[in-house]
C-alpha cells in the first residue's frame, strides 16, 4: 500500500484529475474501476473521483508498486530539466517569492517547447528549481511548475513562472481579466510624434506564419486586438517607442507598428528590409529589437502582498545602448 498527503501545490482540485496526474499513463476508466473496488481511497474512505482535495487529504493506493510505476510518467525522472539549465545561458532571475518569479529572457531561447526534443525556458525554470532544492523530481509527478506568459523565441524579457499552484491560478487568472499591465520597448522605423491607440482583428496564417490585420472580426477566424504605444526618444531614422499590450496575441505588436509605417527595426517578417539590412551590417541585428520592459501588479490580498501594486522593470538589452548611443 501507498499513501499520499495533499499538500498546498495539489489542493483546490478534482481527485480524478489528482489521479490522472499521478498515473497520466493510466485510462480514466482505470481511475473509476479502483475507486469502485477501494483500491484508491479518500481519507480511509470510499471516493467517487469528483471530490475537491484539500491540504491534509489523504489517498490510499491498494496497488502493488510494478502496476503504480507503469502508470507514471517517466518524464519526471528525466534530465531535461538538468540539461536545460546548464545548456540556455543569459537567462537572469530579476524577482523571486515563494509563488512566483520572474526570468529575463534573452532572444532566441523558446518560453516553451514547439517539438518534444526542444529545451525552453519552462524547462530551464524547472531545472533551476530543482538546483536550488526548492522542489524534487518526485514532487513533478503531481505539480509541474510552468510560465504564464509566452514571448516568440526571438523577443526579449519578462516572463512570470508559477512556482506553486496558487501562484499559477492567481497569476493566469490576472493574466486572463487583464489586471497585470504589460509594456514593451522597441526601436521602430523613422520618427514617432505622438501616443497612439490601435485596435483591429489579428488573422493568422498557420502555413507562413504570419498575421495580418483586419478592420472587421471573424469569430472563427480573427481575434481583437488593442496596443497603446507612444514615443520615448526621437533619433532622424529611428524612434524608441514604448508600448502597452492591452490585449496578448502573436505577433500583435510587430503586425500593429507595421500598419502605422513604423516596423520594429530587425523584423524581417514585417519590417523594411533595406532599413534592416542597413543596421545588420553594422550592429549584427538579425531579429526583431523587442523586449517586455515592464509589469505592473494591482493590489494584492495575502499571500501575495509582496506583488501587491509592484511594479517589475528591467534595463534594456545591450544592443538597445549600442545603436543608440552610436552617431
Amino acid at each position: 500500500m501507498q499513501q499520499i498527503e495533499i499538500k498546498e501545490n495539489e489542493a483546490g482540485q478534482r481527485l480524478d484529475k489528482f489521479l490522472h496526474k499521478f498515473m497520466p499513463l493510466a485510462p480514466a476508466s482505470f481511475f473509476y474501476k479502483m475507486l469502485r473496488r477501494k483500491n484508491i481511497t479518500l481519507n480511509g474512505k470510499k471516493a467517487e473521483g469528483n471530490e475537491k482535495l484539500i491540504v491534509g487529504d489523504k489517498l490510499s493506493f491498494y496497488l502493488s508498486e510494478e502496476t503504480i510505476q507503469n502508470f507514471m510518467n517517466k518524464e519526471a525522472a528525466s534530465d531535461e530539466y538538468e540539461k536545460a539549465f546548464c545548456r540556455l545561458k543569459g537567462i537572469k532571475i530579476v524577482y523571486e517569492d515563494e509563488h512566483v518569479l520572474f526570468m529575463n529572457k534573452p532572444a532566441g531561447i523558446l518560453s516553451q517547447k514547439a517539438s518534444p526534443l526542444d529545451l525552453s525556458l519552462n524547462e530551464w525554470m524547472i531545472g533551476y528549481l530543482l538546483a536550488e532544492k526548492i522542489l524534487d523530481v518526485k514532487a513533478l509527478s503531481t505539480f509541474k511548475p510552468s510560465i504564464c506568459n509566452r514571448l516568440d523565441r526571438n523577443t526579449m524579457g519578462l516572463v512570470i513562472g508559477a512556482k506553486t499552484l496558487a501562484g499559477s491560478q492567481k497569476i493566469n487568472h490576472l493574466i486572463k481579466s487583464r489586471s497585470i499591465k504589460k509594456f514593451y520597448r522597441m526601436l521602430v522605423k523613422g520618427e514617432v510624434r505622438k501616443e497612439e491607440t490601435l485596435e483591429g482583428f489579428l488573422i493568422k496564417d498557420e502555413v507562413s506564419n504570419k498575421v495580418r490585420l483586419a478592420a472587421k472580426g471573424n469569430e472563427d477566424k480573427s481575434a481583437y486586438i488593442k496596443t497603446r504605444y507612444y514615443p520615448v526618444q526621437v533619433f532622424s531614422d529611428k524612434t524608441l517607442v514604448e508600448a502597452e499590450l492591452i490585449t496578448g496575441k502573436t505577433h500583435q505588436i510587430r503586425i500593429h507598428m507595421a500598419s502605422t509605417g513604423h516596423p520594429l527595426l530587425g523584423d524581417y517578417k514585417y519590417g523594411d528590409r533595406q532599413w534592416n539590412d542597413k543596421y545588420k551590417r553594422q550592429f549584427h541585428v538579425n531579429s526583431q529589437l523587442l523586449y517586455a520592459s515592464r509589469l505592473e501588479f494591482p493590489e494584492l490580498e495575502s499571500p501575495f502582498e509582496r506583488l501587491s501594486g509592484q511594479k517589475i522593470e528591467i534595463a534594456a538589452p545591450e544592443i538597445f545602448d549600442q545603436i543608440l548611443n552610436t552617431k
